[in-house]
């Protein structure tokens, strides 16, 4: 990346709130979103002055090159409120390095970490107020940037836009849910775009996605495209699997996101004295497990889900029930996280970030 001097951030206040239409006990993930937005463009070679402005739509000419060949990465993560009115970020420069890496593979300038940490943390205190205390309370922010030249030739875009939007949020899984093992399908295959949070990699599970809920599952586990054998992670989370009492999850590769949340989860859980295998883990071995009475958990781990149980999962036409275990490792662990990020408990790792 060229450096880059930083421009001053240009501020456009909203004239008048929409918080107070929104009710806050019972909000649609994803539905209502704040004040304010930041957005940046990316022009010449070089961004341009960062902006926040009222959340509002935006033109975007319809040769837009994210529109035909889906130059597009997003990033998630989220902020908290203490009892105490202070507002924190969870392990945000993290997501920054990441959303850089989307956007390397795709082919996208890399977003300079001045111009994400100014934005994103003006843009916290400038919508404070829609963060809404106490455990289970959280604003869920989006960063995303996207292709805007408008040109159709099938190669790189010349333009593009870096955005920041949030949104109120509360659980994303209200209850356990039910999963399917994968046979058919496959999310990512070596050499591809699996470990990008590319738009494209969410667009193509949808389908497979809805043949399973059509028949009661919420989720699927994704094994390797090349023999269905390892288990991978699942459509909005990395996957940990619990036997006996060491907990097992996929290494991270080309194919499988690293998500911010599961490196936490590997942490907190060393810091517990839990056994963590960070390894490929069988299909097979999952089932005998589930069979013998050893596989005590499975639960899915990431920003929007934080640690979700699993109660049951299908693979070769067999349902696996997992029933309630004592000592539940999930509970022990999102009980934990949850403590560090809305600052009730120490954060000896450095994760909790406040804006000032």
């Amino acid at each position: 990346m060229t450096d880059q001097k930083y421009s001053e951030l240009a501020i456009e206040k909203i004239a008048k709130t929409k918080i107070n239409d929104v009710d806050f006990d019972n909000i649609n993930f994803g539905r209502k979103f704040t004040d304010h937005m930041f957005y940046c463009d990316f022009i010449d070679g070089a961004w341009q002055q960062p902006k926040i402005v009222p959340y509002q739509p935006m033109t975007l000419e319809p040769s837009a090159r994210a529109l035909h060949y889906g130059q597009a990465v997003f990033e998630g993560m989220k902020a908290y409120k203490d009892d105490n009115g202070n507002a924190f970020l969870f392990r945000p420069e993290d997501n920054h390095r990441r959303i850089n890496i989307s956007a390397a593979r795709l082919a996208m300038p890399e977003f300079p970490k001045e111009y994400f940490m100014e934005g994103l943390t003006t843009l916290m205190k400038m919508d404070k107020d829609w963060i809404k205390p106490g455990v289970g309370n959280s604003l869920y922010v989006r960063p995303f940037m996207f292709a805007i030249d408008p040109a159709i030739a099938a190669a790189p875009s010349e333009a593009y836009r870096f955005m920041i939007i949030c949104s109120p949020a509360k659980a994303y899984y209200t209850s356990k849910i039910r999963v399917l093992f994968s046979e058919k399908y496959s999310r990512s295959a070596d050499g591809g775009v699996g470990y990008a949070k590319a738009a494209g990699n969410y667009a193509a599970q949808f389908y497979p996605t809805g043949l399973a809920q059509k028949r009661g599952y919420q989720q699927i586990i994704w094994t390797d495209a090349k023999t269905h054998e390892f288990l991978e992670e699942a459509g909005t989370m990395n996957i940990f699997f619990r036997v006996n009492d060491t907990l097992l999850t996929a290494p991270i590769s080309d194919r499988i996101l690293d998500g911010i949340t599961r490196k936490s989860v590997i942490q907190l859980a060393e810091d517990s004295n839990i056994p963590v295998e960070v390894r490929r883990v069988t299909v097979s071995e999952i089932k005998e497990a589930a069979t013998n009475g050893s596989l005590k958990e499975i639960f899915g781990a990431g920003t929007a889900a934080v640690i979700s149980p699993i109660s049951a999962f299908e693979h070769g036409g067999e349902v696996f029930e997992i029933p309630d275990t004592e000592n539940s490792y999930a509970l022990r662990l999102k009980k934990q996280l949850l403590d560090i990020q809305h600052n009730l408990s120490e954060d000896k790792h450095g994760w909790r970030y406040e804006v000032k």
